[in-house]
């Protein structure tokens, strides 16, 4: 039975809704999901479906291609939107399936709107049905199922990322919507430049029902002229556009995914990508302080001794920023991004902690060499504590050879400097010295 015509097909619902694809031949992206020959669209098109997961952004298909599933599949089919359902209503749809199975050797097919929303005990009242085929379970989220979702519902569903649609793309659902008499905008006699769709698509920010709102509300709120057109300017479509939000949560995958980016920018040596980044972050309302903590981390982490002066800038706005605050912080930040990514790379510094706690992890940690312990106690050289050490400022360019690491790690070799920027100096000096000792 096909749930969501009485609704798609209304006129007075909104354009996104009355235009929402009835078919996988309607359907425009995604094609590396259900393109032809693509998984998705073999077992929808062969009606044989196992329960997966839909994730992506808003406006991306997800529910469309539920829909799509609902008006095609032989199997029962129930909704639910886990902002109202519970856990009772679970265990009805559960109960129900059962007896249609056994009675009927039918399949119920449950589709879970915003699946993240569920709590743990109501993804587990969901798990045993799922488990033994009594339910085939579809949700879709906007949320990084990994982290959303329990684990065991995630290893017995197939996961299909959608993402966001292209330019190309929202051009064709626009084009389609104008031009279609019994549910779109042609109607209307609407009259818009290549110029004015591509505006649209490029405010739309890959998102279908974005796009599709935006060109009803610039058709509807236009007059027509006296030839009955409705001319859709430039400026029109500018006043139709909400101010867009940003995809970001501070504690979620958006998150995660963005500082990833910038970091990731600032070590590929990318200062655009990098300032891009962090625009995105600062316009999110990111916290300042955690950008340039992670700043401090980089210029550590990924420059190192290649250029020092790296991490004195990057805590230089750690400290504009406590001291000044946004909005002007970003410019010193955006200085110390772009600084940290044109440095010269190295990870020599982080290396050697990491090898060295390895070591002190793995190793038998055996005492420090009798001539470096301490020697301030008076009754130290009872104990033979500090004797023989060799101060190196007595001889001459103040380095003299001596065992400074245990003894059985002596030789052991955690810093290996690179040959880029002032590391280039370093391995000079240490090759210096390390002859010496030959």
């Amino acid at each position: 039975m096909d749930l969501f015509s009485e609704v798609n097909f209304e006129k007075e619902a909104p354009l996104a809704a009355r235009m929402r694809p009835r078919n996988l031949n309607e359907y425009i992206g995604q094609q590396h999901i259900v393109g032809e020959g693509k998984l998705l669209r073999r077992a929808i098109e062969a009606d044989r479906l196992t329960s997966m997961l839909f994730y992506g952004p808003p406006g991306v298909g997800k529910t469309t291609l539920a829909e799509i599933i609902a008006n095609t599949t032989k199997s029962h089919w129930e909704k639910l939107n886990a902002v109202t359902a519970g856990v009772g209503d679970i265990r009805r749809i559960i109960t129900e399936a059962t007896e249609r199975l056994k009675f009927y050797q039918q399949k119920t097919i449950l589709f879970v709107d915003e699946i993240h929303r569920f709590n743990k005990s109501q993804q587990d009242a969901l798990l045993p049905a799922v488990e033994a085929g009594t339910v085939i379970l579809i949700g879709a989220t906007t949320e990084n199922p990994l982290y959303e979702v329990n684990p065991p519902l995630i290893s017995r569903s197939m996961l299909f990322r959608l993402t966001p649609l292209s330019r190309e793309e929202l051009r064709e659902i626009v084009k389609t919507a104008l031009t279609d008499e019994e549910r779109g905008m042609a109607s209307y006699h609407p009259v818009l430049t290549d110029k004015e769709i591509e505006l649209i698509t490029n405010l739309s920010d890959g998102d279908a029902r974005s796009v599709l709102n935006v060109l009803e509300l610039a058709i509807l709120t236009t007059s027509p002229n006296h030839n009955g057109e409705r001319v859709i300017t430039e400026e029109i479509i500018r006043n139709c556009v909400p101010e867009r939000p940003l995809l970001y949560d501070k504690d979620g995958q958006n998150h995660y995914d963005t500082v990833s980016a910038f970091i990731k920018s600032m070590r590929g040596s990318d200062p655009d990508a990098a300032v891009y980044y962090l625009a995105r972050m600062i316009t999110a309302g990111e916290d300042p302080k955690y950008i340039a903590r992670r700043m401090m981390i980089h210029a550590a982490e990924d420059v190192g001794n290649a250029d020092p002066q790296a991490l004195l800038v990057a805590t230089a706005a750690a400290q504009a920023v406590e001291m000044i605050g946004l909005p002007e912080a970003q410019i010193i930040m955006s200085q110390a991004a772009v600084y940290i990514a044109t440095a010269p790379k190295s990870n020599a510094a982080c290396q050697a902690i990491h090898n060295a706690m390895r070591d002190v992890r793995e190793l038998n940690n055996q005492p420090v060499p009798a001539h470096l312990r301490d020697s301030s106690h008076p009754q130290a050289n009872k104990l033979g504590d500090g004797i023989g050490y060799r101060y190196p400022h007595d001889y001459p360019n103040g380095y003299v050879e001596q065992q400074y690491l245990p003894a059985n790690l002596n030789g052991r070799k955690y810093y290996q400097p690179t040959e880029h920027g002032y590391e280039k100096t370093i391995k000079a000096y240490l090759n210096q010295i390390s002859s010496k000792q030959s």
